[in-house]
């Protein structure tokens, strides 16, 4: 990998350390240390999520107006305030607050990061967004294990802690990457080369939006399904007798496999994922049949079971979704594609739970598992017709000797 990846690799995997001290613990402060309902503390949860999805948005389009370094810079600027505010000011009214505000401004960061991957090794394809990914996996496991020691001290700490790690965050980001600048179109006089971008879809317009909203439609459905493991899941496993230890193992595995796991994936994205449509359809499949022996579970063993198989999928999923996106983007318009893709993922993780907590406290596991299934259906069918459209237009378009 070139250089100035490894530097977005180290970014993401500091940012997402930072978050990931604070977002497990999020409901169990709102509802031991300020006193509220757990409906009250999802409801909050939602709004951050929300307040996510409009800074996806927001930080694509400012990725293709000002670039990359602007904007991830002002992305970080707006969390640490925000998380700033958080350590100092402990009232409900300022939770709630600073709380939506952090949303917004890590919402901002996604975008660009991903494009910027996308722009500084165009030949590295799906691997780009595959180091990402893994990076985000590391800080994740980073981040919860160190969280649940430090909040095992003090909450305040967790705070401090997350403020910190962001700072150092803005450290990198403002010494190192203003050299991964690529868009000449911004930087006139600047000597920084932009990277031919080989097999780029140079469509622009209706038809590759169409085949993002169709694919965009497809990840919120899995991101939908995916965060059961985290709320109706995780419930199900304590009314089975199942110890919260041996549930949390189960993340530990995931992260686990998703880092010391990359050499068995790339191996089987090169033998018989040899599409990224491929690699998306065999992934949604896999899915499939995790949540099918979910639904059979009753013992831990099934559970660690259907845990491997999910983070099979994930693998395939969650790294070929971005990559789709950052071929399908017409020129210019890179960072706003990945903010939509970016965003899709958090309305997933807005929706899921509430859903999932609808469907379980009306007929239980019973009615979730054929629910979630359908729509893993679902998505597999937008997963194999996205490129439809993209299809379509380029038998229409006039050709050129």
């Amino acid at each position: 990998m070139p250089r100035s990846l490894w530097l977005l690799v180290i970014g993401m995997a500091v940012n997402v350390t930072g978050s990931s001290l604070l977002w497990p613990l999020n409901s169990i402060y709102i509802h031991e240390h300020l006193g509220k309902t757990l409906t009250v503390a999802g409801f909050i949860l939602m709004l951050n999520s929300g307040a996510s999805v409009i800074g996806n948005l927001i930080g694509g389009i400012l990725y293709d107006k000002l670039g990359g370094y602007l904007s991830i810079l002002l992305g970080i600027t707006l969390t640490t305030f925000s998380l700033l505010g958080l350590t100092l000011f402990h009232n409900w009214g300022a939770y709630c607050t600073f709380f939506t505000l952090s949303g917004f401004g890590s919402g901002i960061i996604y975008p660009s990061m991903y494009a910027m991957a996308g722009n500084v090794w165009p030949e590295g394809g799906r691997k780009s967004f595959n180091s990402i990914y893994v990076a985000q996996n590391v800080g994740v496991a980073l981040g919860s294990a160190i969280g649940g020691f430090i909040a095992s001290h003090s909450f305040q700490l967790i705070f401090l802690s997350n403020t910190l790690m962001y700072g150092v965050f803005f450290l990198i980001a403002f010494f190192s990457y203003k050299d991964i600048q690529v868009k000449a179109d911004i930087l006139p006089s600047s000597n920084v080369k932009v990277p031919k971008r080989k097999g780029k879809h140079l469509l622009k317009g209706i038809p590759a939006m169409y085949s993002l909203g169709i694919l965009g439609f497809g990840y919120l459905l899995c991101w939908i399904c995916y965060v059961q493991w985290q709320t109706t899941i995780s419930t199900h496993t304590q009314e089975l007798g199942i110890p919260l230890t041996q549930y949390s193992l189960l993340w530990a595995v995931n992260g686990g496999l998703i880092v010391f796991g990359q050499p068995l994936i790339s191996f089987f994205t090169k033998k018989i994922c040899t599409s990224i449509k491929k690699q998306m359809l065999i992934g949604i499949g896999i899915f499939i049949l995790s949540f099918l022996i979910v639904g059979k579970a009753e013992l831990f063993t099934g559970f660690l079971v259907a845990m491997i198989i999910l983070t099979i999928g994930e693998m395939l999923i969650w790294p070929a979704v971005p990559t789709i996106a950052d071929k399908l983007a017409p020129k210019g318009k890179e960072g706003f594609f990945q903010g939509i893709v970016n965003s899709t993922a958090t309305g997933g993780r807005m929706i899921g739970p509430l859903l999932g907590g609808m469907l379980v406290d009306s007929s239980g596991m019973t009615l979730l598992v054929p629910v979630l299934v359908v729509l893993l259906v679902i998505s597999l069918l937008t997963a194999f017709f996205y490129d439809y459209p993209t299809k379509e237009a380029a038998k229409l378009a006039p050709k050129t000797n």
